[in-house]
């Protein structure tokens, strides 16, 4: 598989640094996601794509996290407290996610192909990481 660098568009990295510039600029408060188009001159899928781009490389090098909060937007997060919020946060839509998934296309998928070598994979996998994330979620509520 290749690595994030190899994957990524010579405009996908233009785009990232447009971001990121923009996001220096206006902190510490963070943009909504009109507001961040609306600055940086970019079309919705091109912010989009600098995004996540921008995520590979602030795991490369090591910078502050990007996170995205409805009161204040796009931001880099530093705080301890603000970043457990955040992950908190996307693990139960995860979660949700794959409880919705599992119950509204796996199960009756497995339903009409009880024997299927896929489904039973599939599910299995499946079952595992909500498995996983339910582990995180209980931590999290105790």
């Amino acid at each position: 598989m290749p690595r994030a660098a190899e994957r990524r568009s010579p405009a996908a990295q233009r785009h990232a640094d447009t971001v990121r510039f923009v996001l220096f600029e206006a902190r510490p408060a963070g943009l909504a996601f009109n507001q961040l188009i609306r600055s940086s001159e970019l079309s919705p899928s091109q912010a989009r794509a600098g995004l996540a781009c921008l995520r590979d490389i602030i795991t490369e090098r090591g910078w502050p996290p990007l996170i995205w909060t409805r009161t204040d937007g796009y931001k880099f997060c530093s705080d301890p407290a603000e970043l457990q919020a955040y992950e908190v946060a996307i693990i139960r839509e995860k979660l949700t996610e794959v409880r919705r998934f599992i119950t509204g296309v796996v199960a009756p998928h497995a339903a009409l192909q009880p024997k299927g070598r896929w489904i039973k994979h599939l599910n299995t996998q499946l079952s595992s990481v909500k498995s996983t994330l339910d582990v995180i979620a209980d931590f999290i509520d105790a």
